[in-house]
């Protein structure tokens, strides 16, 4: 039995020294290579946490101990690794990233050869692996080789750079929270045709500029520059550029569903998004709207099911899979950008897509207590509300009510929280809610 789960929705994470340790990262590269047959070649890339070498390093001995070829692509956006395991043949990808926690916090996220995220499902093999300790190292003549591979970056600029058609001279302002987008997000928009202005575009793991969760609090210096200089639109990615919010001309950051739907209305075809996702999302898109657990495994899986056009989390989290089904904040952004080159100001575009109030809350509550507030939530939740139309528990428990209201109560994947999404027509009625699922909640932790 596995004591303690490793994965949550996006990898591995936690603090440095206490959850994810080098010890851990070499034994997952060990599991790795094992649930690999003890062959093949794996990708590995990272973004520019303080941590990060030490845990290649790491990870990297690992799988060259078990027999597995290594192509390091060093420092490099999520979607790159998912990109280059695909171009390059590999049997799977490795990106050491914690995404938008903050510094003191790294992970592991595992990809496909066909540049999807792990599923659930495979991430649970590579964790027995880990758990029994049944990985195996290899004899002297058959260990791993090395390499490293700096020309994968300039194939993925250009296919980036191909992928769109905006007008040159667009104005925009990129924040790469000092992740790993910024060297290569900027340079993609410069190549673009735009005219680029950048925030928080030096490497560094200590994040100075900015938190790499791009929200409103986080995103200050970016509205007021978009609006200082007159951009036509501002881009921001998390740490590891997986994701994308924009800022429109007047400098408001863009509610994340209605940007998810006026991005999805753009493709002919079936949607996929998650159990979060607002009503907007059913009232823009052209085609169905399949719903996932949260996590962009989950919406990969779905697109791939369903041969979908597009998919997306409300968190900025899309997928192209006119591209590769690794999650891109890069091309995200272009598309944006394409969107506002062609069709005109970003504010006016979002106008026209139907929105509601909208709360999404945060209650702190550690990895133990959330199984216990989570064991009878459909029952309390119920119990508290006589209008209850659906109730969807394929991730967390999601009340729909008889005014088309919802609420989604979830325990995160990757914090310390258990979050509750909630839209209403009427913003008291959404008040109401949730007020009451935060009742219920500090009442069970």
């Amino acid at each position: 039995m596995v004591a303690k789960k490793l994965f949550g929705t996006s990898g591995i994470r936690g603090l440095i020294g206490s959850e994810v340790t080098c010890e851990l990262a070499l034994n997952v590269g060990k599991s790795l290579a094992y649930y690999l047959g003890n062959e093949g070649t794996v990708v590995i890339g990272y973004d520019t946490r303080t941590t990060n070498k030490m845990l290649d390093q790491a990870i990297c001995a690992g799988l060259l101990e078990s027999g597995v070829n290594v192509v390091k692509i060093g420092m490099v956006p999520t979607p790159l690794v998912g990109y280059a395991t695909e171009k390059l043949d590999a049997d799977a990808g490795i990106m050491l990233t914690a995404s938008h926690n903050p510094s003191p916090y790294n992970g592991i996220k595992l990809w496909n050869k066909n540049g999807m995220a792990y599923t659930s499902a495979q991430e649970a093999e590579i964790e027995k692996i880990y758990a029994e300790k049944s990985y195996i190292s290899v004899s002297w003549d058959k260990i791993g080789s090395l390499s490293v591979n700096e020309e994968i970056k300039g194939r993925y600029v250009d296919d980036l750079v191909n992928m769109v058609d905006i007008k040159p001279g667009l104005k925009v302002v990129v924040d790469c929270a000092s992740g790993a987008g910024s060297e290569i997000s900027p340079l993609v928009f410069r190549k673009a045709g735009c005219e680029v202005t950048t925030l928080n575009s030096q490497p560094d793991g200590f994040f100075p500029g900015r938190n790499p969760e791009p929200n409103a609090e986080n995103l200050q210096n970016l509205m007021k520059t978009v609006v200082a200089i007159g951009a036509d639109l501002g881009i921001a990615h998390d740490g590891d550029a997986d994701r994308m919010i924009t800022v429109d001309e007047n400098g408001n950051i863009s509610p994340f569903d209605s940007l998810l739907a006026l991005i999805s209305k753009e493709f002919d075809g079936d949607v996929v998004t998650t159990v979060d996702a607002g009503l907007c999302m059913d009232e823009s898109v052209n085609g169905r709207v399949f719903r996932t657990p949260v996590g962009d495994v989950n919406v990969a899986e779905v697109i791939i099911e369903k041969n979908a056009a597009f998919g997306g989390e409300p968190s900025g989290t899309w997928l192209h899979p006119d591209f590769c089904m690794c999650p891109d904040g890069i091309l995200s952004g272009l598309r944006m950008a394409e969107l506002v080159s062609n069709k005109g100001k970003l504010s006016e575009l979002l106008s026209e897509i139907p929105s509601y109030p909208n709360i999404r809350e945060k209650i702190t509550c550690s990895k133990e207590a959330k199984v216990k507030v989570m064991e009878n939530m459909e029952e309390l939740l119920k119990g508290a509300f006589d209008d209850v139309k659906d109730i969807n528990s394929i991730d967390g428990v999601r009340l729909t009510f008889e005014d088309d209201s919802w609420v989604l109560v979830r325990p995160s994947g990757t914090e310390d929280y258990i979050r509750i999404t909630l839209e209403s027509r009427d913003a008291e009625r959404a008040e109401g809610i949730k007020d009451v699922c935060v009742k219920i909640i500090n009442e069970n932790l």
